[in-house]
């Protein structure tokens, strides 16, 4: 007959307290080596994320490209940046009505909103109660998730219209209607962030201004804005970035045509607008489909300055 071992009940008292001694160091180090295998893991899992993420990235960039460069075979890039005529029936691709047209439609938008956002920033960071702060950001926090097709609707259907019995226009669609819209769908987004950094200014400037004699005006304007300035600019430049590569809402309302808008109510198109209504009639391999795809590593590229450009003033925003 088999007996079983003894257990540590069995066994005197120091031997007891011996096997516990040489037990508790081994569980111990067992538990540190399980921590340390599975922060490396972690650690691994993290770096294989960012990488696969990196070579998304450039994945795109080198897929826009390999295939938008493909344009210049048959088209010089001075006829491509610098001709209006966009006629590909005719094989005739220039992109420089579209390239005015964004440039000028996210300098109108910015024109608009900048000057609003900050005005609606410095109500909400300085003037209001705290009621009415608790009131008011979560309703500007729920008007940036809004998806942008319904901005887009309600300009094709109310401001159109509104802005040809304003001015008697014909047609009513053009740069000023996508600004108006535009400047609707990125006023919260700049608002928030201006706020945000109107807020983190430290009291204490503020007392010492009006310890100075300075008015709540001259405290604004003089002190809290210049401190909150790298704050500001960062939300100008990510309003910018959403209304450069703004898509559904702009063409509900541009009017999507290629031609040099050379007044506000002309209709007009952009990038964006002329990628999203020829892309789908395309002949995949023709020079027609790879002009699209260099208007597409265009607005890519501005994205990605734009991107830089942010982490920039952020950098410097944490510097301070």
């Amino acid at each position: 007959m088999i007996e079983a071992p003894p257990s540590n009940a069995s066994l005197p008292a120091a031997d007891q307290g011996r096997s516990l001694v040489t037990s508790g160091p081994a569980r111990l180090l067992d538990r540190k080596r399980r921590l340390s295998m599975y922060n490396q893991l972690f650690k691994w899992l993290c770096i294989g994320s960012a990488v696969f993420v990196c070579l998304i990235l450039f994945a795109i960039l080198i897929f826009m490209a390999r295939t938008g460069l493909l344009t210049f075979q048959s088209v010089s890039p001075l006829t491509f940046f610098f001709s209006n005529e966009w006629v590909p029936e005719n094989d005739q691709y220039g992109a420089f009505v579209f390239i005015f047209g964004t440039f000028a439609l996210t300098l109108l938008t910015m024109a608009l909103s900048v000057p609003l956002s900050v005005v609606v920033a410095i109500f909400l960071a300085e003037m209001t109660p705290a009621w009415l702060k608790n009131a008011l950001r979560p309703i500007m926090d729920l008007l940036v998730g809004i998806p942008s097709v319904v901005y887009g609707f309600l300009g094709l259907t109310i401001l159109i219209p509104l802005l040809r019995e304003l001015t008697g226009s014909f047609m009513g669609d053009g740069l000023l209607a996508a600004a108006i819209v535009l400047t609707i769908m990125v006023l919260p987004t700049i608002s928030r962030i201006t706020d945000d950094a109107i807020t983190a200014v430290p009291h204490k400037y503020r007392d010492a201004a009006y310890a100075l004699g300075s008015t709540r005006f001259q405290t604004t304007v003089q002190v809290v804005l210049p401190a909150a300035r790298s704050g500001i600019l960062y939300a100008v430049i990510l309003g910018m970035a959403r209304a450069v590569g703004e898509t559904m809402a702009v063409v509900m309302v541009i009017g999507n045509t290629p031609q040099l808008a050379d007044s506000l109510f002309k209709p007009t198109a952009v990038l964006t607008s002329n990628i999203v209504m020829q892309i789908s009639n395309v002949p995949f391999d023709s020079t027609w489909n790879h002009a699209l795809y260099m208007m597409g590593l265009l607005l890519l590229i501005i994205s990605l300055l734009m991107i830089v450009l942010i982490r920039i003033f952020q950098n410097r925003s944490d510097v301070r």
